[in-house]
């Protein structure tokens, strides 16, 4: 039954960030460092040299889509994937701004003097979700909710948190409760150890990822289950987890090989890096 599921899971998420190299291969033989890919359905976007770029999922020539945003996080799409959402710094401080996937001028969200990190959208592509310490009186960050059309932002009702995924009708949440001060810190087992809970938004109750201590993060909702990224089997992989049957079962295979450093999905598959 798992090799099956395996197999099946391969075919959706065979599409994996090194696919860049062929597109870029043709004008330099240089490896280039390109980081947090994001797809639609059609277009893959990613950050390379402090800009945004998108490229066809069926590979082509990628093209410049933001440029000389000083970028702290990179490109997400919007549910229909015609906007991008992301984190520039155009006047010396972070701020959650959105461009169309074809180009365009960028819009500005956020207008705080405390950073604004882009970190995903709601389901009906509406609103931008970001973090932000504006209303914090310690280290954590909190989730908000920013209008694409403008307007205040709007906390959600989480005591802390970091990063999070919708559920499809958007009454819960996959989210990273804790900041790790030191992301690269291999097998880190302290208290910044990552984890990932699942929020209910109307009441704020939680229930934890199962887990023995293991670092996991990036979570992503596709339909009913949650995927995320984790070392509990050694380097950083991707992972998923059934609600129902609550499960955990292992997605990749990457028992020798280098972390998978970001993660993103659609409805139908998962881009990493």
């Amino acid at each position: 039954m798992l090799e099956r599921t395996l197999r099946r899971i391969e075919l959706l998420f065979l599409l994996t960030f090194t696919t860049f190299g062929l597109a870029f291969g043709q004008q330099t033989a240089k490896p280039l460092l390109l980081q947090t890919p994001t797809l639609s359905a059609t277009q893959i976007a990613f950050t390379y040299g402090g800009d945004i770029w998108v490229v066809s999922r069926s590979g082509g020539m990628a093209q410049r889509l933001v440029t000389g945003t000083d970028l702290l996080s990179g490109p997400i799409f919007s549910p229909d994937g015609s906007m991008v959402a992301y984190s520039g710094n155009y006047n010396g401080n972070v701020d959650v701004y959105v461009v169309p996937s074809t180009g365009g001028e960028p819009r500005r969200l956020t207008y705080h003097p405390g950073p604004d990190v882009a970190v995903g959208w709601t389901p009906d592509g509406k609103s931008v979700l970001f973090r932000s310490p504006r209303n914090s009186f310690s280290d954590p960050d909190h989730l908000f909710t920013v209008p694409i059309t403008g307007g205040f932002p709007k906390q959600l009702p989480l005591p802390m948190a970091e990063a999070g995924s919708y559920s499809p009708d958007g009454t819960h949440l996959a989210y990273e409760p804790i900041f790790q001060w030191e992301p690269d810190w291999k097998h880190y087992h302290g208290g910044q150890t990552l984890k990932v809970w699942i929020a209910d938004l109307a009441d704020s109750s939680v229930v934890p990822v199962p887990r023995e201590n293991s670092n996991d993060k990036n979570p992503m909702w596709v339909g009913n289950k949650i995927y995320f990224l984790s070392d509990r089997n050694g380097p950083v992989t991707l992972f998923v987890y059934d609600p129902a049957s609550k499960q955990v079962s292992q997605v990749i295979q990457n028992n020798h090989g280098f972390d998978i450093s970001s993660a993103a999905a659609d409805p139908g598959s998962i881009v990493y890096a």
